[in-house]
């Protein structure tokens, strides 16, 4: 009996599973002006219905900037029958006006049990000479373990979408210690790369330097959904200064809409820093740092919406104010971003075991 294959519209043509790479020669072969281009494998997983279709719209996005084969995984883990459908497409945009630069894509439907059908079918139509990166969206299943990750070269996530952090964290952190070769990139830690850029600019200035050793407090107001990216910005300037863990405190704020939570800190040369994060439903993702050492404060702010950063210096005598570029408070716009600066992430696997600590209280 022969199979009936349909051409879904976002997501191409649908393609016998074992027949995938005569389909994809094929797709090639009708367009001598279409050139393919993969600089890296990039898979999308996710278990949430509707999926791939929205995750076809974002490749067509990545791909302007991104080359790349790419693989979208959706999953119903609860389906009783197990069943996998295929469909195969390629995303293109002119170069210079010319010829059409295209990154192709293959989409999998599974239901039922996956973690075999996961390295067996899908992950073997990876362009082998290229790295994978893997964007995880969601909770953390069963399907994240070792028979999984271990294929992966970077492990991209959202812990703002996680219900358990703490643990969550506890199961990425088993794997990178496990793993020879995945690395881990949590967006929650990419939306605060401008402030943290913004931060060490404004220690430049010869009077916050001044006032390092005497920092009293530090306050990070943030958007409830954005705790975690909060809590690795307090982390990140704990361990840049080499500030040592005090006692928490658990100060409450009932002026906020959220409660505000704060931390103690011992300074390397003596004395403490309380360093409190509030939620508050008006914040952009984060809406401040303010540092305060006696008499001089260094703040990096940004209004909700906003499309740049407020950077200030305010000491008796002495005030410097300039803008700064932000980061995009979009996801797509966030993998782009993370795509575009690779690197080893060395700084988030030094934070992290930190963050954990202060996650944990």
């Amino acid at each position: 009996m022969n199979e009936t294959f349909t051409i879904h519209p976002e997501l191409g043509r649908e393609v016998p599973v074992g027949g995938i790479d005569k389909e994809l020669h094929k797709l090639w072969a009708e367009d001598e002006a279409r050139t393919n281009a993969s600089l890296v494998n990039l898979a999308v997983y996710s278990e949430r219905e509707g999926s791939l279709v929205e995750n076809s719209r974002a490749m067509q996005e990545l791909t302007r900037e991104h080359a790349c084969r790419a693989l979208l995984i959706g999953i119903d883990r609860e389906a009783s029958e197990a069943s996998i459908k295929a469909w195969i497409t390629a995303h293109c945009h002119l170069s210079h006006g010319q010829k059409s630069v295209c990154c192709e894509q293959i989409a999998f439907s599974l239901t039922g049990r996956a973690t075999g059908r996961l390295r067996n079918t899908v992950f073997a139509h990876l362009n082998s000479d290229l790295p994978l990166i893997l964007w995880w969206q969601g909770e953390l299943s069963p399907i994240f373990s070792e028979r999984f990750y271990s294929l992966i070269d970077r492990f991209v996530f959202d812990s703002a979408e996680w219900s358990d952090p703490v643990g969550s964290f506890a199961l990425i952190a088993d794997a990178m210690d496990g793993s020879t070769q995945m690395m881990a990139q949590d967006l929650s830690w990419t939306r605060s790369f401008q402030f943290r850029v913004s931060v060490a600019a404004l220690f430049d200035d010869p009077v916050a330097q001044d006032a390092l050793g005497a920092i009293e407090s530090v306050e990070i107001r943030h958007h409830p959904d954005n705790r975690v990216t909060a809590l690795q910005l307090l982390s990140w300037l704990a361990v840049q200064a080499k500030w040592r863990d005090g006692l928490e405190l658990g100060l409450a704020d009932s002026r906020q809409t959220k409660n505000a939570r704060s931390y103690s800190f011992e300074l390397p040369a003596g004395g403490s820093v309380r360093a409190t994060l509030v939620g508050d439903e008006a914040s952009a993702p984060l809406g401040s740092l303010v540092i305060r050492a006696g008499e001089v404060s260094i703040e990096v702010t940004r209004e909700a919406g906003a499309s740049y950063l407020l950077r200030r210096v305010s000491a008796p005598g002495h005030v410097t104010e300039s803008p700064g570029p932000v980061d995009s408070d979009n996801s797509v716009d966030a993998i782009g971003e993370q795509l575009s600066r690779g690197g080893k992430n060395s700084l988030f696997r030094k934070i992290l075991p930190r963050f954990q600590r202060l996650l944990a209280e």
